[in-house]
């Protein structure tokens, strides 16, 4: 069996992948490879983030919240939600709190009578903008080993993947996986 230590270095934890029947790793050992390397950098990213701001109760949650709002302009709660995979609850509650600290306030939505746009207050927008100048700084320094091309090509690579699994073709092919109900069997 392999040893999979592509995680952070000192850590003990060691996954044991499935030896392949060739030498070559198989597509589904390529793509768990590319998986499993993806959530460990978001919990690297998550972590590199609180410790850059030291934000203690500022969530990472919070953050994504905010910088959507800055890139995106204001947005309703089901838009936000629509754009992450959580619910419009957890957004609802996010905002809420957001709105209390004076980050963000709801205005009226001439679109829409009933969902409130959500926009940044000034506060909202200085600190995002001071967070965003924060991590520049920090990256502009950091000796990345890879080219730009090849960041362009692995933000692309990683956009195709979040599409194919936000796909109907990915809820189809989960619900042929799914057992049988007893009515189903009859």
């Amino acid at each position: 069996m392999k040893v999979d230590r592509s995680h952070s270095k000192g850590t003990r934890a060691r996954r044991r992948t499935p030896p392949s029947q060739s030498s070559t790793p198989s597509k589904i050992e390529t793509l768990d490879a590319l998986f499993t390397a993806t959530v460990s950098l978001f919990h690297t990213l998550t972590a590199a983030a609180e410790y850059l701001h030291q934000q203690g109760n500022f969530t990472a949650g919070k953050r994504g919240l905010l910088r959507g709002l800055y890139r995106l302009g204001p947005q309703t709660v089901p838009q936000m939600a629509r754009a992450r995979p959580v619910s419009r609850q957890y957004i609802q509650m996010l905002t809420d709190r957001l709105a209390e600290e004076g980050l963000v306030e709801f205005v009226d939505n001439p679109a829409h009578k009933r969902s409130w746009l959500v926009c940044l207050t000034e506060k909202g927008k200085s600190l995002i903008v001071a967070m965003l100048a924060r991590e520049a700084g920090v990256l502009k320094g950091l000796p990345v080993p890879v080219s730009e091309q090849d960041i362009l090509t692995a933000t692309a690579v990683l956009r195709s993947f979040r599409e194919v699994f936000q796909s109907q073709a990915w809820r189809d092919a989960v619900e042929r996986l799914r057992p049988l109900t007893q009515e189903d069997k009859r």
